[in-house]
């Protein structure tokens, strides 16, 4: 759990004032991934810094302190940015 991993940042800054942003974790894709809703699969693209096909696993989003960011590699398309908050609302129970 000690190593450096990448996230997506989920959060809009206009989500308040402190130092905390929610992410989601990627992790390397594998196709068992496939049937998951919540794993959202992001191919490499200079535009978002990957080196190898991944999954954002939006069922893993968390907030965390901007203080832990070490660098940003890229950036997400609106269509990836889409699925992945469709993602999240499908994880939350309506009652």
């Amino acid at each position: 759990m000690q190593k450096i991993r990448p996230v997506v940042v989920i959060s809009s800054d206009a989500a308040g004032r402190l130092p905390i942003k929610l992410i989601a974790p990627i992790t390397g894709w594998d196709v068992r991934y496939s049937g998951n809703f919540w794993h959202i699969k992001i191919d490499p693209k200079s535009s978002n810094g990957l080196a190898k096909a991944s999954a954002v696993d939006v069922l893993q989003a968390r907030g965390v302190d901007t203080g832990r960011f070490i660098k940003k590699l890229g950036r997400l398309d609106a269509t990836q940015m889409e699925d992945i908050a469709a993602a999240m609302a499908a994880l939350v129970e309506h009652t």
